[in-house]
C-alpha cells in the first residue's frame, strides 16, 4: 500500500497535456503545442561546448553535493551583479534543477500541520510539495483586475499561528505577473512582523516587458534577506531546460539543510552540467536578449489575438512567457456533437481534439475559469495555432 501523502497529490498536468501532446503528434497528428513551458530556442553553442570540454576532459565523477565552488562563485557573482544581494558560498545550493531547490526547501522548512500561503493563480507544483511534506496548503485569491498581484492586506488575513512560509513567484507562471517594489516591501513588512519564510521563486527574472524591472524581494534589506530563500535557475533564461540545474540562496542553516537532504536524495548535479551553467553565468549574454526580444514580439501579437475572438480576454503579462486568458464566459456552450463546455478542462480538451491545439486548462493552476498559453514557440506555429483556436471557437452555439 503506497503512503497516505502521496495519494494527496496528483501528477504535473503541464507535463502530462504535452505528454499526450506528442503522443498525437507521433501518430501523424499536426499539433500545435502551447502547453509546453520552455524555449524553443537550442541551448547557445558555448555551453554546449563547456560540457563537452567536460566530458572529454574527463569531469564524469563525483562533486560535492552543493555543487562545484567555482559554480558556486559564479551564481555568487550573478546575485550581486543583478539581484545587488550578497552571499557566502555557504548561503548557495546548486540542485537538479530549480524545481528540486523547491522541494529540498519544503524539506527543510515544513512539519506536519504548517500552512503554507500561496497566492493563487500558481504553479501547479507549490501546493503538491507542500502537501508531500505533510504541511498545508492555504491559497490567497489574486484579482485579474489587479493583474493577479497579491494584496497586502489579503495576505494578513490569512496568516494563523500555524502559518510557517509564503511562496512568491515574480514573474509569475501561469499569469506573467511581475511584483514592484512598493507590493514587495508591503509583502516583506508582513512577513517580518510575523516571522514567515518567504520562498521566492525568480526562475524567470530575465524575461521581462514593457520597461518592468525585476526586483528580488531578498535585496530589500538584510533582515528581509535573512527570511528569504531564493529560487533560480538557468532552464528558461539560457534554454537549458534538459540540463537540470537550478540554484538557490538564502540563511546558511536553510542551505546546509537542504544540502543535506540532497546528500540522501540525489547527490550532486551532473557534473558535466555544472560546467556547462558555469560558461552560462560567466560567458557572453546576447543570447537572453535575443530571445526575449524574440518572446516579446510573440506576446504581444498572441495577447492581442486572444482579445480579438470573441468570448475571450487577456490581461497583458508583463514577464515569463505564458497568456492566461479568461474563457468562462463561454462555459455553458455546446460543441457540435452536444456536449456542454462546463470548466477549464473541457475546453482544453475540446480544442485538442476538435482543433488540434495543446494547452494546459487552468483548474491546476487555481482557476478553472482560466486557460494558459505558452508564447515560447515560433511565431509561424502562434499564427497557425490560434486561427483554429478561433475557428474551433467559433463553432460553440
Amino acid at each position: 500500500m503506497i503512503s497516505k501523502r502521496v495519494k494527496k497529490i496528483k501528477p504535473a498536468t503541464t507535463s502530462g497535456m504535452d505528454s499526450k501532446a506528442k503522443e498525437l503528434k507521433a501518430k501523424g497528428v499536426d499539433i500545435i503545442n502551447f502547453g509546453v513551458g520552455e524555449p524553443d530556442f537550442d541551448t547557445p553553442e558555448h555551453i554546449k561546448e563547456a560540457a563537452v570540454s567536460a566530458l572529454k576532459e574527463g569531469f564524469t565523477k563525483y562533486t560535492p553535493v552543493g555543487g562545484i565552488l567555482e559554480l558556486k562563485d559564479a551564481i555568487i557573482r550573478k546575485f550581486e551583479v543583478d539581484n545587488n544581494i550578497k552571499y557566502s558560498r555557504d548561503e548557495v545550493i546548486v540542485s537538479c534543477g530549480a524545481k528540486h531547490c523547491l522541494y529540498n526547501v519544503a524539506q527543510v522548512l515544513y512539519n506536519p500541520g504548517d500552512e503554507v500561503l500561496i497566492p493563487s493563480p500558481y504553479w501547479v507544483s507549490y501546493p503538491d510539495q507542500v502537501l508531500l511534506n505533510d504541511a498545508v496548503p492555504v491559497y490567497i485569491e489574486t484579482s485579474e483586475r489587479d493583474n493577479f498581484i497579491l494584496d497586502p492586506d489579503i495576505l494578513k488575513s490569512k496568516i494563523t499561528e500555524r502559518t510557517k512560509a509564503i511562496i512568491l513567484n515574480s514573474p509569475s507562471n501561469p499569469t506573467g505577473s511581475t511584483y514592484d517594489r512598493r507590493t514587495l516591501e508591503a509583502i516583506a513588512e508582513i512577513a517580518l512582523k510575523f516571522n514567515l519564510y518567504i520562498i521566492s521563486d525568480e526562475i524567470y527574472e530575465k524575461l521581462v516587458y514593457d520597461g518592468v524591472e525585476h526586483i528580488s524581494i531578498a535585496s530589500l534589506d538584510d533582515e528581509v534577506k535573512k527570511r528569504t530563500i531564493v529560487i533560480n535557475g538557468l532552464s528558461k533564461s539560457h534554454s537549458m531546460t534538459g540540463w537540470r540545474i537550478g540554484f538557490a540562496a538564502g540563511p546558511k542553516e536553510i542551505i546546509q539543510g537542504m544540502t543535506n537532504v540532497q546528500s540522501q536524495s540525489t547527490s550532486n548535479p551532473t557534473s558535466i552540467a555544472q560546467k556547462a551553467a558555469l560558461v552560462a553565468l560567466t560567458g557572453p549574454q546576447d543570447f537572453v536578449e535575443v530571445m526575449k526580444r524574440e518572446f516579446n514580439k510573440r506576446r504581444l501579437y498572441l495577447v492581442d489575438r486572444l482579445n480579438s475572438i470573441k468570448g475571450v480576454t487577456c490581461t497583458r503579462p508583463n514577464g515569463a512567457f505564458y497568456a492566461f486568458p479568461n474563457v468562462s464566459s463561454l462555459y455553458g456552450l455546446k460543441t457540435q456533437n452536444g456536449q456542454i463546455i462546463k470548466s477549464s478542462l473541457d475546453m482544453a480538451l475540446y480544442l485538442l481534439e476538435k482543433a488540434n491545439v495543446a494547452l494546459v486548462h487552468g483548474e491546476p493552476f487555481g482557476s478553472d475559469s482560466h486557460i494558459r498559453l505558452s508564447y515560447a514557440l515560433s511565431m509561424e506555429n502562434i499564427e497557425k495555432g490560434l486561427d483554429r483556436i478561433e475557428e474551433a471557437l467559433s463553432r460553440l452555439s
